[in-house]
This record gives structure tokens, sequence and C-alpha cells, in this order.
């Protein structure tokens, strides 16, 4: 929504609200309230449309977009107990998470990245390189010596996610190859 709001210029609207206007007030600072208040609705009249029938029920009576946006966060992420509890579970979800045999590494780097991003929302960042070791740490041993290689070639200080996911790709799709032609030249053994 941040982005809508970002395009629209009505991003400070929806973070701070719109001011008072003065009994005194120049015509300027009338101008200029009536815009803010017109930018306001604008806002309001957009949150209200990316609602569906049960989170509109919620933020109905807001009569601010600013309004509206802090019913809005406190529903979706909660208040500070909340978080921290949330936290912990993602903390303790992310610790133990690790490659299946079965995954592809697309899927399991989109685990890692969904599961920092909700650590972000609840108030806790990782730096692109503990990301990078953290999938370099728990991937299968089949891609162990594939590590060894990226560790050696590469400073992981500064690798990000997408070129390690790159390099990843590219070797996963050179093995799956592999397995592909031996049994193809397998077959023109037995047949011969």
């Amino acid at each position: 929504m941040r982005v809508l709001f970002d395009y629209h210029q009505l991003w400070d609207v929806v973070k701070s609200g719109e001011s008072a206007l003065a009994d005194n007030a120049t015509e300027a600072q009338r101008v200029t309230h009536r815009d803010q208040k017109k930018k306001d609705k604008k806002a309001l009249y957009l949150i209200h449309q990316g609602k569906n029938d049960d989170t509109f029920e919620q933020i109905e009576g807001a009569t601010t977009a600013s309004e509206a946006g802090i019913i809005l966060s406190t529903n979706y992420k909660g208040d500070d107990k909340t978080k921290r509890v949330r936290l912990q579970a993602v903390r303790c979800q992310y610790k133990l998470l690790q490659m299946e045999t079965t995954e592809t590494v697309d899927v399991y780097i989109n685990k890692v990245l969904a599961l920092t991003n909700q650590m972000k929302t609840n108030g806790e960042t990782h730096s692109e390189q503990a990301k990078v070791e953290k999938i370099l740490g728990s991937l299968t041993p089949r891609f162990e010596h594939v590590i060894a290689a990226i560790e050696e070639v590469n400073d992981i200080s500064t690798m990000t996610v997408r070129l390690l996911s790159g390099s990843k790709r590219a070797h996963e799709q050179r093995m799956d190859d592999n397995k592909i032609e031996k049994p193809i030249k397998q077959a023109l053994q037995a047949q011969a």
C-alpha cells in the first residue's frame, strides 16, 4: 500500500494526518489546508478500495487516512507484545530452517527471504551477508562442493542473495542436465 500512496504523493498524509487550520488563517493557508484535506480523503478512499469486507468493517468508522492507517497497522502488526511473540516464533523457524532434499534452490531461498521479511515486519533486520551465510550453511550435502567453490572465489561479506541464487540455480541446472544425459547414453548402449 505504501508504494501506492507514495505514487499519489499521499504517504505524508497517511503517516501524520492533516494539519489543523487556525481561525485567523490567510487565504494561502486555507488553500493549502483544502488541498491537504482533499489528499486525506483521496488516501482514505484508496485505503477503502484496497480492503476486503472483513478488513473494511474495522476501518469503516475512520474519518481520516491517518486514523485508518493506525487501525490497520495495529491489526496487522499488533502491539509491541504481539510483535515480540511473533518475532520469537519466526526466529525459531529461521534457526531450524534447512533445505530439504526435494526442494529446489529457488524454493529454499524464497523461504529464507520470506522469514527474514517477517522478522523485518516485527522489528528485526538481517543483512545480506547474514542471509547469504544462512543459505550457504543450510543447503543439502549435494551442494557442498559448490559452497566450497563459492566461498573460495567470492567474498561472502559482499555477496548478495540474488547473486548467490543465480550461481546456485546455474549449478542446479547443470546437475539436472547431467542426470538427463546419462540415461539416454545408457539406453543407446543397451540397444547396440
